[in-house]
């Protein structure tokens, strides 16, 4: 199914808006439920095509899935992974839908925690550039897994019958590739260090899941983790973070559309640097409790640096700003007053969206595959609106928010991808005032 987004833009929205679960948490909590025969409750898990996708793959190998409630925010499901047919890894079947989706190489954990063994093809998802899984495999190593990879038939096999803990020092902070090794080692034998781990709430959030199932995980919230491995573990209750990526999305749309929205129960607490970046492009905002109000605003000056140098906005890992919204600054900055130079360091295909901004009028350099510089138009000259087509999630929601505050009509095509990460986003903005057309074709 291809989909398209019609835009009529130059509208200002108002009103409240729910975040919906995190999809990056959620993407590493469902692949934790194969750990357990007992039944895992999720909470808050987004409708959107790449959670989807895992839980029909997770119902393939055989997880009951039952969804017992929906929220604004998500829906609660009830998992229960007590009769896994492992042989699924085996059949054509399995190959088309591990490869669909980036995120079923988190599988991979827990797969070689309960069943020593574990395949899949090369993932797909967004076209950002080379995403390494190396971190995943030499972490399984250093446990003791023995990995291949076929050339020929694109799969990664892992036998991991005799999991062993032990000290590691990851080559990078990979989320995924920490979360991946965190699964893999709650039930392997001994004591496993991890440094240089990843610190994202998202796998705190796992961690502490992990330890309300039983593990027993030390360090959570640094990047020194100790993991006693354990004979087994059993069910919980989990309720999944507000999606940070959505809400600074939220908060970058307010400010290119002029729009008063206040967005609901954002854990603030759990944002990080996202709200500090944002303020530094003059977006105005107040925390109210645990809602964050941003009203409407004609104009918004970037800052400049103690010493009076351009503003640069560049990607780190946790506690740094998530690259994930580095596409969101580059645009919210077009109808800034000032200069702000963007610095992707993780990916070095994130930015070549920005012809398209360029087409609809902004003034954009791209200096190279990392970096762009952008000198903001202070809504003197507004963008005005084009046919598009969105290259990954959040390069695609990022033209959503520009084709909004555009002049005229704006086609984006291929917004599916914008649906593997934001949950019925045109329904939710046009609730707020919006005029987003979804157009669906076979």
């Amino acid at each position: 199914m291809r989909t398209t987004f019609e835009i009529i833009g130059g509208k200002s929205l108002k009103g409240d808006i729910v975040p919906q679960g995190a999809k990056n948490e959620a993407l590493q909590i469902l692949c934790a439920v194969l750990l357990t025969p007992e039944t895992v409750t999720v909470h808050h898990v987004p409708d959107i095509r790449d959670v989807n996708k895992l839980i029909e793959l997770l119902a393939c190998f055989g997880v009951k899935v039952q969804k017992i409630g929906e929220t604004t925010a998500g829906s609660s499901y009830q998992f229960t992974a007590k009769d896994i047919d492992i042989a699924y890894l085996e059949t054509p079947e399995y190959r088309q839908q591990a490869a669909a989706l980036r995120g079923s190489v988190m599988i991979l954990g827990s797969l070689l925690a309960r069943f020593g063994k574990g395949k899949i093809p090369r993932p797909g998802g967004d076209k950002i550039g080379r995403r390494r899984l190396d971190t995943h495999f030499i972490g399984f190593e250093k446990l003791g897994a023995k990995f291949n990879y076929d050339a020929d038939d694109a799969f990664y096999q892992v036998d991991a019958s005799n999991l062993q803990g032990c000290y590691m020092l990851l080559d990078e902070a990979s989320v995924t590739g920490t979360a991946n090794i965190i699964l893999a080692a709650v039930l392997a034998k001994g004591k496993t260090t991890i440094y240089n781990a990843a610190c994202e709430p998202y796998l705190q959030q796992l961690c502490s899941m992990l330890n309300r199932m039983g593990a027993k995980i030390s360090g959570i919230g640094s990047n020194l983790l100790t993991i006693e491995g354990v004979s087994q573990l059993g069910g919980t209750t989990h309720t999944l973070l507000p999606d940070m990526i959505e809400i600074g999305s939220f908060i970058g749309l307010a400010a290119m559309t002029n729009s008063e929205i206040t967005i609901k129960n954002a854990q603030i607490h759990q944002l990080g640097m996202i709200p500090l970046v944002f303020q530094r492009l003059g977006i105005q905002m107040e925390f109210r409790n645990d809602d964050i109000y941003i009203p409407a605003q004609t104009n918004y000056e970037i800052t400049k640096f103690i010493d009076g140098s351009v503003l640069t906005v560049a990607d780190a890992p946790w506690p740094g700003f998530t690259p994930d919204l580095l596409s969101i600054v580059l645009v919210v900055a077009t109808q800034a007053k000032g200069t702000v130079l963007i610095h992707q360091k993780m990916f070095e295909s994130r930015l070549f969206f920005v012809d398209k901004l360029i087409d609809m009028g902004a003034q954009i350099i791209l200096c190279d595959p990392h970096r762009a510089t952008v000198i903001g138009l202070d809504k003197t000259y507004p963008l005005r609106g084009i046919s598009m087509s969105s290259p990954d999630i959040r390069a695609g929601v990022s033209l959503l928010i520009a084709a909004l505050s555009a002049t005229g009509t704006s086609i984006i095509k291929n917004a599916e991808q914008i649906d593997r990460g934001y949950q019925h986003i045109d329904l939710r903005l046009n609730a707020l005032g919006a005029s987003i057309k979804r157009i669906e074709e076979e």
